[in-house]
């Protein structure tokens, strides 16, 4: 499996492609091209034969690689039409293909087409972290007939930079899989998951002729809004901008942004949040997700938020921003700039080099500096990065090491980090990770990147196991258990908590899955919630979380879970209680409904209010989320989404923080409301590949209120969300891409 194949896929002198990407598998250039049959369970883990026969064609040609499925499927086996919006494609029937064009295991790619002819594609980084903001411009087509049903594909060579080729020949790592969606079993080729540890660097090496692309894209774009709500400045506005991509050959990207939209066109969801860590947000902008995957260094979690360059930060009104990717002399490159009308500007520069090692196992390099500028120079802030991963048959190293230097106001305030991840596959069915993390005091990544905190020390050992020998008559084919140890402290030796879980996830023969977490921490120290005004003790926690999907049947699919979380001054007898359930209605394979509803009571919620005082409260919260998705035509889709929260919370005992004690308190302390609401009907039409017409009304609002003469009016509070008007916006965008 780990052997290259070392087969052409097509000649050096192959002509310009003769396939006609229509799904049929029926051109006689696709007698060259390598076979694969030998598909493996993935999703159960087991690794044996897929039941249902699969051929998939593999192909080099001069527009690019193309790819060919063949999925036998009886009319025993129900087929999953559902279409679905990109990146959306749900629970259905579909194939995947992954590449990574260096073959380095750094950066790789995904793409999915459904039996309906959707489509998701995503970057891969860190070995098995997707992401789905980035969309790429590639064909795809789709067919069936009684016995099977086909796809085809044709990813061109322009769509990633890629390092120059050894002796007219590129040696890439490819992953082929398939999903039966009636039973929600998975076969690959190679037999690897992409939930293991190691999943990039285990793809299948393929050799094929080295073909190069140039391409310069041009995606200008005009909107116009009228705006009219209660805070908006009545009246329009009108906008322009563009896009530009170019690829002169293999080895170098660029791209550049003027003035680019940051019009209401995807919406982020509704949160309240009273935490202190912010809350992390996707970008889906054009420019922020083209090659971004190079930049994207995880630090500071094992979670997939946290990073180095978090591309939100850079939210003004962005004049210009320049993104350049390549390679030279066997190392990868990149640069990055973005400058703002109110005078902020970002920089960063990123390089790696990887070595194989034969049997002793791989090595890569990489390190990365950004610089964020603020105006009249009041603010400066520099963060320096280096990593290292190491894997082979077995084991997968990842070390990072940052360090911070922030002048401002003449003071320079410098610190570091570290942290490395350790892998081991015990090649049976364990496995276990080590995590270990250090952030200092004084270290600051946010001016460019998100950290959930800094001043930490974390130590987390993971035990998982795999069971998929399940008898025919059990529910479930397979089971992913995993038994957790963790110790949490700060830099001055406080110790915030010991911690233990353990967690399930559950294939079901439905083709749903479950999932549940149960995890306890001992008492200890809370350094956060007080936003630096002292450490206050806080009792031992208790979580336990429940999740189902059941895929759809018929005309309905359902989700939904149930948390509970002891976290406050009470301990795990007063925790809060959150159910969440969410219905879909499939009316047919292009229309359906969605309703989400959220109910949470907490007796013990405890926030911050100011300096070292702090608060207890009863709350209700009521979240609604409501929407509709009509795929009009292969073209065109309308969606509309609406969202409400309404929160209500009964203040109950004021405490001040004393020799790290909460002590109670006689000050009063207000009761409180919040009302949100979201509401959003969008049309787009898809012009091209890439380029589209939006037509969007969005309207939104929140408030904050203390005093309330009627604790406990979640539902009234709920009700007058509705009323809010915020914001109240009316967008047209057409954006257009020219391939030259």
């Amino acid at each position: 499996m780990r052997t290259a194949l070392g087969v052409f896929l097509a000649a050096l002198s192959a002509p310009a492609l003769a396939i006609e990407i229509d799904g049929r598998i029926d051109e006689p250039e696709w007698q060259r091209a390598q076979r694969v049959t030998d598909f493996r369970l993935t999703e159960p883990l087991s690794r044996e034969p897929l039941p249902l026969p699969t051929e998939v064609l593999i192909l080099a040609t001069e527009e690019g690689l193309a790819i060919g499925f063949r999925n036998s499927q009886p009319a025993s086996v129900q087929r999953n039409r559902q279409r679905g919006q990109r990146d959306q494609a749900g629970a259905v029937d579909r194939v995947n293909l992954y590449v990574d064009f260096d073959g380095d295991g750094r950066t790789g790619y995904n793409f999915t087409v459904s039996l309906a002819n959707s489509i998701n594609d995503t970057t891969i980084t860190n070995e098995n972290q997707f992401n789905d903001d980035w969309d790429g411009s590639w064909r795809h087509a789709t067919s069936e007939d009684d016995g099977a049903w086909y796809v085809e594909m044709l990813v061109p060579w322009h769509i990633a930079p890629m390092r120059e080729a050894q002796g007219g020949n590129r040696t890439m790592r490819v992953g082929l899989d398939r999903v039966i969606a009636q039973t929600g079993q998975r076969g690959s080729w190679p037999a690897v998951g992409f939930t293991e540890p190691r999943f990039l660097t285990q793809l299948q090496p393929v050799t094929v002729p080295a073909f190069s692309q140039s391409l310069l894209a041009i995606t200008p774009y005009v909107s116009g809004i009228y705006a009219g709500g209660e805070l908006d400045e009545r009246g329009s506005d009108f906008d322009a901008g563009a896009d530009v991509f170019w690829k002169p050959h293999g080895r170098f990207q660029l791209s550049a942004t003027l003035n680019p939209d940051f019009g209401q066109v995807e919406s982020d969801e509704l949160v309240v949040n009273f935490s202190a860590t912010e809350t992390f947000f996707s970008d889906k902008r054009p420019f922020f997700t083209e090659n971004q995957g190079f930049f994207d260094v995880p630090f500071g979690s094992l979670n997939q938020r946290s990073r180095l360059l978090y591309t939100r930060r850079v939210s003004g009104d962005v004049t210009a921003a320049l993104k350049l990717n390549g390679s030279v002399a066997g190392f990868n490159y990149g640069a990055f700039a973005a400058d703002e009308e109110d005078g902020r500007e970002f920089y960063a520069l990123r390089g790696t080099r990887d070595f194989e090692g034969g049997d002793a196992g791989s090595h890569g390099f990489g390190a990365m500096a950004t610089r964020v500028e603020y105006p009249s120079g009041v603010r400066t802030a520099d963060v320096y990065e280096a990593d290292h991963r190491w894997s082979n048959e077995r084991w997968n190293v990842r070390s990072t090491v940052v360090g911070s230097d922030v002048e401002q106001s003449g003071v320079n305030r410098r610190d570091s980090g570290a942290q490395v991840l350790i892998d081991y596959d015990m090649q049976n069915t364990w496995r276990q990770q080590l995590y270990a993390l250090h952030v200092g005091k004084d270290f600051a990544l946010n001016d460019f990147g998100y950290l959930e905190r800094n001043n930490f020390n974390y130590l987390r050992y993971d035990l998982g196991h795999r069971v998929t020998d399940l008898p025919e008559s059990s529910a479930y084919t397979g089971f992913d258990w995993h038994y957790a140890a963790s110790h949490r402290s700060n830099d001055q030796g406080e110790r915030i908590a010991w911690a233990a879980s353990v967690n399930r996830q559950g294939n079901r023969r439905d083709g749903g899955n479950d999932f549940f977490d149960i995890a306890m921490w001992s008492a200890g120290q809370d350094d956060l919630i007080t936003r630096g005004n002292g450490i206050v003790e806080v009792p031992a926690k208790l979580y336990a979380y429940y999740e189902r999907f059941r895929p759809r049947k018929g005309a309905w699919q359902l989700y939904g879970y149930g948390r509970y979380a002891g976290e406050g001054l009470e301990g795990p007898e007063q925790g809060a209680l959150t159910l969440n359930i969410e219905p879909t209605y499939f009316v047919n394979d292009e229309l359906s409904f969605t309703a989400t509803l959220e109910l949470s009571y907490s007796p013990d919620w405890l926030l911050w209010r100011e300096d070292n005082q702090l608060a207890t409260y009863r709350s209700n919260l009521a979240y609604l989320a409501a929407g509709a998705t009509w795929l009009i035509d292969p073209r065109q889709e309308l969606r509309v989404r609406l969202e409400a929260i309404g929160l209500d919370a009964e203040a109950l005992q004021s405490w001040r923080v004393i020799d790290r004690k909460a002590v109670a308190s006689d000050e009063v302390v207000p009761d409180f409301s919040v009302r949100n609401l979201g509401f959003q009907v969008r049309y787009r039409y898809e012009l091209a590949p890439l380029s589209y017409l939006y037509v969007a009304y969005v309207r939104g609002g929140s408030l904050y209120q203390e005093g309330r003469d009627n604790p406990f009016g979640v539902d009234d509070e709920f009700r007058q969300a509705f009323d809010l008007r915020d914001s109240e916006q009316l967008l047209v965008k057409l954006s257009y891409r020219f391939e030259i």
